[in-house]
């Protein structure tokens, strides 16, 4: 610390906000085990033990958004999480250095348009009158559909609508990672007469495995999150069969109508607990395929 003490200077702000913002608040965890009423305060209010769990599981709705969430994230990891893989990949076999950085540049630019920004032009997309997507099907003689009001449309909205926004700025990682694989493989291999697509299985994604790996630990770590932002601007009440997940779930019993904190936070303890587990097991899991080196 002596010798970097210039770097541990700029990570005190880092510091500073991850204990502010993510250790101290979990003394208010204890609310999950409290009929908590903010008139008494967290210290004064009747301890209730595990029946704001029970209580929990025993709630339709509840299990309904668990099931949702679950879900999502599975149709995350299926097909969002590797698709900057594939892209990254085909980025790099590009021949032509212009094109590939303004195809990069201008995949990665979704990440910054808010939310709501892009739920309005899925919303202009996807109107039953006004929307391009219907225009077309019913000029070729279909009828117009109201995808956002269809609980069959929504997940596959949702799946594609994050390809879209993390694509480009996902493959970034990957870009970096691909970018320090040794080149004589790949003269080795196109001397040895290898083929584009056995240069990409034996050299390219075997040099970029501990990264996957590491990004896959932290995806499935997640299992039980997903982004609030994109469901609360693109759900609405024909939807939320399949639409409400853990965290709408915790905003509208915490922070909605109900107002019922003490369950909201037993909700989120559950969404952490069972994020820690994901992530030990999954980088034991990953230590089998990366050479025995897991995240940590």
């Amino acid at each position: 610390m002596a010798r970097y003490w210039e770097v541990y200077l700029l990570f005190i702000p880092v510091a500073v906000w991850f204990i502010t913002l993510c250790y101290v608040p979990m003394g208010g965890l204890i609310i999950a085990f409290k009929d908590f009423s903010p008139l008494r305060g967290i210290f004064d209010s009747p301890w209730v033990g595990m029946k704001n769990f029970v209580k929990l599981f025993t709630t339709p709705s509840f299990i309904v958004a668990l099931k949702n969430t679950i879900v999502i994230s599975a149709l995350n990891l299926a097909i969002v999480f590797p698709v900057p893989i594939v892209f990254a990949i085909l980025l790099n076999e590009l021949p032509w250095l212009r094109f590939k950085k303004m195809v990069q540049t201008v995949s990665y630019l979704p990440h910054f348009i808010s939310w709501s920004v892009v739920a309005s032009l899925i919303y202009m997309l996807l109107a039953p009158s006004t929307g391009v997507v219907n225009h077309v099907i019913e000029a070729f003689g279909g009828s117009p559909q109201n995808f956002l009001g269809m609980s069959r449309y929504f997940r596959t909205i949702l799946v594609a609508s994050s390809v879209w926004e993390s694509m480009g700025w996902s493959a970034i990682v990957y870009i970096a990672a691909i970018s320090n694989v040794d080149e004589q493989l790949y003269e080795a291999a196109y001397v040895d007469g290898a083929t584009r697509l056995k240069r990409i299985w034996h050299i390219t994604l075997p040099g970029i495995r501990s990264t996957i790996a590491i990004l896959l630990i932290l995806q499935v770590g997640n299992i039980l999150s997903t982004n609030f932002g994109q469901i609360f601007a693109l759900a609405n009440d024909t939807v939320m069969d399949v639409a409400e997940t853990i965290d709408y779930y915790i905003y509208r019993v915490g922070l909605g109508t109900s107002n019922n904190f003490s369950i909201a936070t037993a909700a989120g303890m559950i969404k952490s607990l069972v994020g820690l587990i994901m992530v030990v097991l999954t980088n034991k899991m990953s230590k089998k395929i990366t050479d025995g080196e897991g995240i940590w």
